[in-house]
């Protein structure tokens, strides 16, 4: 591979990462203003659920805090981010990837029921927020 080349495609990777690093939540990331909509019943159980499990990481409304992810952002739009996606996080755990907030712990004794009525109240947050 020539010089000219290995630099062209080392801007291209720098790119791709800069770009990444913008579009990802990070640690302090308060770009969507959350808006609380009239919620649904099953968002209103859901909200309940996430004060209880959610709050102390993911901040109230789901807007983030220094120690999670805000979950109301154009990175968990559902097109990205299925529901099946926050149920797996939460069985499973995530390792960091994308952002600074570290590993997010498995919460494996989450009911099924609840964790589905968190999921339904995060997209009533994120559709009246204006991410889908």
């Amino acid at each position: 591979m020539t010089p000219g080349r290995l630099a062209a495609g080392a801007v291209v990777v720098a790119l791709a990462a800069g770009i990444s690093w913008f579009v990802v939540p990070r640690e302090g990331d308060q770009e969507v203003r959350v808006s609380v909509p009239t919620l649904s019943d099953a968002g209103q159980a859901g909200k309940a659920s996430y004060d209880r499990n959610c709050v102390g990481c993911h901040g109230g409304n789901a807007a983030g805090s220094a120690t999670g992810p805000p979950l109301v952002h154009r990175v968990y739009h559902p097109a990205q981010h299925a529901d099946i996606a926050f149920e797996l996080a939460v069985r499973r755990g995530v390792r960091a990837h994308h952002s600074r907030f570290g590993d997010m712990p498995a919460q494996p004794a989450l009911p099924h029921e609840e964790l589905a009525q968190i999921t339904r109240y995060i997209r009533e947050l994120q559709q009246t927020s204006g991410i889908y």
